[in-house]
């Protein structure tokens, strides 16, 4: 009986589907929703476009060598980036940043750890020492 094999094509083909089932997620909905509030609320826009134009200037003060100009424009990139973190819309839109991350995380995690712990099993390896198959060199004893 010859052993049927996955293609990289079926592979992919599910990983698609798990995709398309991870974006109908109550995490990635949530994150939707919140992009779309950040992207419609004015003073979110108006400081990120602020922050935009005093890195463009924070470069071309870099690449001048305006050392005091310089710092001085990097703080106000950080009070305008500590104005635009303190905004709960921010806040929320950020949490639903780290969710969505993390369920991607976990997803990754679960395929890899399936992966090898199908390997150790196939090869008649031990899942707890994390290895493949009977290593002569794990029985011998210290002198």
């Amino acid at each position: 009986m010859e052993q049927q094999y996955a293609t990289k094509a079926d592979v992919l083909a599910k990983a698609k589907e798990l995709g398309s089932m991870i974006a109908e997620t109550e995490e990635v909905d949530f994150f939707k929703r919140a992009e779309a509030q950040i992207n419609k609320n004015l003073r979110v826009q108006e400081l990120i476009g602020k922050i935009k134009a005093k890195q463009k200037e924070a470069v071309n003060l870099q690449h001048y060598q305006k050392h005091e100009a310089l710092k001085e424009t990097e703080r106000e990139i950080d009070e305008l980036n500590a104005e635009i973190e303190s905004i709960p819309l921010v806040v929320e839109f950020q949490q639903s940043q780290t969710e969505v991350n993390h369920l991607l995380q976990l997803v990754s995690t679960s395929i890899s750890n399936t992966v090898t712990d199908t390997i150790i099993e196939s090869t008649g390896g031990d899942k707890l020492q994390g290895t493949t198959n009977h290593n002569p060199f794990m029985n011998i004893t210290k002198k």
